[in-house]
């Protein structure tokens, strides 16, 4: 799901040329698929590539069976395909999304996802689930977990990457243009503490964690796109974070 076309709509709730309109994630992003993967020179698809690459590198995927919740077009599903997992399944509220998926993979399994539920998914029977630059969208993060929770095997493991809850809190928005309106994706903000709460009540070890903050090796991104005020305001705000979750073996 989710990145912004330039820096200065992501950040500014405000635009003096644009009315912003603010919609539910599965409209917004069936509005967004058709120009989701032209984005060059976007920040937040660079960290997001960096993190969950260097959360993915220790992980074995060889036969696995892995489910990607809020896939969206499938931006990492070339890399974990050429590790040769067991099956690869993809969950998306935004059926626009999902149809340029498979464009990319034609045999690829992908289900539109309509609540927290995974439908299709047996108890236990997953070892990874994926999960990048989409929880902000979930409002119960909660439920959202324990149904992970159900279809992840013991010793099974979830990689997350979002946007930090640190800059949505300060102002961030999730926005593109589209047809000389600008989309704002609505968002919910869920603390970091608070998802390593959800996770102890599940028995669940946080093994890794990132945190990347704006600072100058990233001004180039915000020069491209004019936006060295955006830069100042939000340097040393933290912008992504990186999860690697490992879910306790039961107890007998």
């Amino acid at each position: 799901m989710h990145v912004f076309p330039r820096l200065r709509n992501f950040f500014f709730k405000k635009n003096t040329e644009l009315q912003k309109n603010d919609e539910e994630p599965e409209q917004a992003y069936n509005l967004w698929a058709q120009q989701y993967d032209d984005q060059p020179d976007n920040l937040m698809l660079a960290l997001d590539e960096s993190v969950f690459r260097n959360l993915l590198k220790n992980t074995g995927l060889e036969n696995a069976i892995i489910v990607d919740i809020g896939c969206g077009t499938g931006r990492h599903w070339k890399k974990i395909m050429d590790r040769h997992p067991g099956q690869l399944v993809g969950y998306d509220p935004s059926q626009g999304m999902l149809d340029k998926l498979v464009q990319k993979f034609p045999e690829a399994i992908t289900h539109r996802l309509t609540n927290n539920f995974l439908p299709g998914i047996k108890d236990n029977s997953c070892d990874l689930i994926i999960s990048t630059l989409a929880i902000a969208h979930i409002e119960n993060i909660e439920e959202a977990f324990q149904e992970w929770n159900r279809i992840l095997k013991y010793g099974g493991q979830i990689i997350i990457t979002d946007y930090h809850p640190a800059a949505l809190d300060k102002g961030g928005d999730r926005t593109f243009k589209h047809e000389s309106k600008l989309i704002s994706v609505k968002n919910y903000i869920h603390p970091i503490e608070k998802i390593k709460q959800v996770a102890i009540k599940l028995q669940w070890q946080i093994t890794d964690m990132v945190e990347r903050k704006i600072d100058d090796s990233m001004k180039k991104y915000y020069e491209k796109n004019s936006a060295i005020s955006v830069f100042n305001r939000f340097k040393g705000t933290p912008i992504i974070y990186g999860l690697r979750i490992k879910k306790e073996n039961a107890i007998i």
